[in-house]
């Protein structure tokens, strides 16, 4: 009995990695216009549907779902965030929440070194048990080069709750 349970577990991890796997490559490569309409198009969808959207001084637009409590993190704060990462589309390439640490929180020296610019530039409108929605332009992430799993002009979207902020010492 013990074995069977143990190869229903590995049969489900494969069949989860071999469709996450299906879905990152069905993710097509765009030009800046085609993601610059996708945007357009994924903003206006959100404002419809009632969300209330702002914008960083940089270009990252965010919705904030949780407003949490506390001081604003600032460039050399250590952040602990849990996270799930996703294309435009919906397709996820990647999450703290699928870790198999078992607390599932990235934690990291916020700019230094620096990460993309816009996540990092996202991270400083969150406070201490904040949730907030991203959703970085190409530009402030990884561009016109794209990177591993990312391809070139792909905005991201991260749902980000922020666990923990220690201040800089």
């Amino acid at each position: 009995m013990k074995k069977a349970g143990i190869y229903l577990i590995i049969a489900t991890v494969f069949a989860v990695l071999f469709a996450s796997c299906l879905k990152i490559n069905d993710i097509k490569e765009t030009t800046e216009a085609e993601e610059l309409a996708d945007l357009n198009k994924y903003l206006t969808t959100l404002q419809a549907n009632g969300n209330d959207i702002d914008t960083t001084t940089s270009g990252v637009y965010y919705i904030t779902i949780n407003e949490g409590s506390g001081d604003y993190a600032k460039t050399g704060d250590t952040l602990s965030v849990g996270y799930a990462g996703y294309f435009i589309d919906g397709t996820m390439f990647g999450s703290s929440f699928q870790s198999s640490a078992n607390d599932s929180t990235f934690t990291f020296i916020l700019d230094n070194p620096p990460s993309i610019k816009g996540w990092d530039d996202g991270m400083k409108v969150m406070k201490k048990n904040a949730k907030t929605q991203l959703i970085i332009p190409s530009s402030l992430a990884y561009g016109s080069e794209g990177a591993g799993i990312i391809p070139a002009y792909q905005t991201l979207v991260f749902v980000v709750v922020m666990k923990d902020i220690k201040p800089e010492i």
